[in-house]
């Protein structure tokens, strides 16, 4: 592939949708608006933007060409001023695949190029649309750099791909039944409906919804829930088409992920990239005994999170985890018991959920009275799950390992090897220091804002050998 290509000519149509996307809001505000005082001269002026975004996607594509050479990915492009970028394929990290709609109908895929040490907010460079064929040979390349160095490209054996862990429909069902998925869609449907509201007449829906209140509480309540059983069917179908055939595979030093249904993505994790491993249980799966577990990257960025925190796993029963995962990722001991927090600490636990909760229940008993006084129930269920935060709160030092457990809505446990650990914090207050307890923060490279994990009121003393171990002073200590 040493002669310079060009991208499938579909980039053409892609670079014009892209730069409709960006212009789509200013361009109506111009015809709109503008025709109100310029007539067929706005009109005119809104169909020659839209030739020049069209004859500048055409020439986009024609000026855009990439090439293999002297171990390097040779792109240039740009309209007016030419443009070179050279990326040393030892400098690559990882290559992300992904086949969208208009990908799909042309056997085409989409190639994001991961490197290290790369300074923007997203890839170091993008192929928008080219052969499956053109993309596995850069891949080719690029393990064959890593497995034989620049120098013996030419002559190579073949890879070892590895299958470890693919999907079933019985997981992939339960994965989706299980998800948080039915928040976004419901915030979706509410974006979507809120941006109509010069032609909906909300004013008049309302009066008529408060007639249809008064008529009977039971029927508003069979409304809501169908409303909420079929945000939960949405839920399930997306994340079904999300995950559909996700495979787990082994390809020398990687960690290759595929997965999708409608659009297909392919995300590459390097094994000397990790920084630490993450499992995930949510409070309908944990009782059956099924968590996912997440890769902390030094790849990703803030507009490209998924590759940073990539899920490997994303429904696998928990017994399956240690094995699977420690051969093959070396220096972490995922089966392992964690240090609960002090039994002294589960009254900080519970007061805490009530700070939020009391606040809540008298403001609905002022203004709804007898109804308000509902809202009390929220004490005892604030109770039970900051009971649960105490117990899944828990710590583990052994050898070069951290291991801290806590849980939010989820319960995440963090492994994570010392020479990984960015900052490890440590914070103490003063009601805190009269019970002899503290609170520990770990925070890995991943992604743009870091990744790791937070637990609150610990042993003092135990916090503090966490901070002996991570100091300096710890490698200085005769053996």
């Amino acid at each position: 592939m040493s002669e310079p290509k060009r991208l499938h000519p579909i980039t053409a149509v892609l670079n014009v949708i892209k730069t409709l996307k960006e212009l789509i809001i200013p361009f109506f505000a111009f015809v709109v608006f503008g025709s109100a005082g310029g007539g067929i001269y706005s009109i005119l002026g809104g169909i020659l933007v839209l030739v020049l975004i069209l004859v500048g996607g055409v020439l986009s594509w024609l000026r855009y060409t990439y090439r293999i050479e002297e171990g390097e990915l040779r792109i240039e492009y740009g309209l007016f001023v030419r443009k070179k970028r050279y990326i040393p394929f030892e400098r690559i990290q990882s290559l992300d695949l992904s086949e969208g709609i208009f990908h799909r109908p042309f056997g085409l895929v989409k190639v994001k190029v991961e490197t290290a040490g790369s300074s923007g907010p997203g890839a170091e460079a993008t192929l928008t649309a080219i052969s499956k064929a053109d993309a596995a040979i850069i891949q080719e390349v690029l393990q064959k750099v890593k497995t034989q160095g620049v120098d013996d490209i030419e002559s190579v054996q073949e890879l070892k791909e590895q299958i470890l862990y693919k999907i079933s429909s019985k997981e992939l069902l339960i994965l989706a039944s299980t998800s948080g998925g039915i928040g976004v869609v419901i915030s979706a449907v509410i974006a979507f409906v809120t941006q109509f509201d010069e032609l909906i007449p909300y004013k008049a829906v309302f009066h008529e919804l408060e007639e249809f209140v008064a008529n009977g509480v039971l029927v508003v309540s069979a409304i809501v829930f169908v409303g909420f059983l079929f945000a939960w069917i949405l839920a399930v179908i997306w994340m079904m088409i999300k995950y559909a055939d996700f495979t787990l595979k082994r390809v020398e030093n990687d960690l290759i992920v595929t997965r999708g249904l409608l659009e297909k993505r392919q995300i590459t994790v390097p094994l000397g990239r990790i920084q630490g491993i993450r499992i995930s249980e949510n409070f309908l799966r944990q009782p059956f005994g099924y968590a996912s577990v997440y890769i902390e990257s030094a790849g990703g960025s803030a507009v490209n999170a998924e590759s940073a925190a990539v899920n490997i796993l994303p429904l696998i029963k928990k017994s399956r985890i240690s094995q699977l995962i420690e051969d093959h990722i070396d220096g972490y001991d995922l089966d392992i018991q964690t240090t609960p927090a002090p039994k002294r600490a589960l009254k900080r636990y519970i007061f805490r959920g009530w700070l939020v909760v009391i606040p809540i229940a008298i403001i609905l008993i002022f203004f709804f009275k007898l109804w308000g006084a509902l809202s009390l129930l929220l004490l005892p269920l604030s109770a039970f799950w900051s009971y649960l935060e105490y117990k899944d709160a828990g710590w583990s030092q052994q050898g070069n390992q951290l291991t801290l457990s806590y849980r939010a809505l989820v319960k995440h446990t963090v492994f994570m090897q010392k020479n990984k650990v960015q900052v490890l914090s440590l914070k103490e207050s003063f009601f805190q220091r009269k019970e002899n307890l503290a609170s520990v923060e770990a925070t890995l490279m991943s992604g743009a804002g870091g990744a790791g994990g937070r637990v609150v009121d610990l042993e003092e003393k135990d916090v503090a050998l966490m901070y002996k171990w991570f100091s300096r002073e710890s490698e200085k200590a005769p053996s």
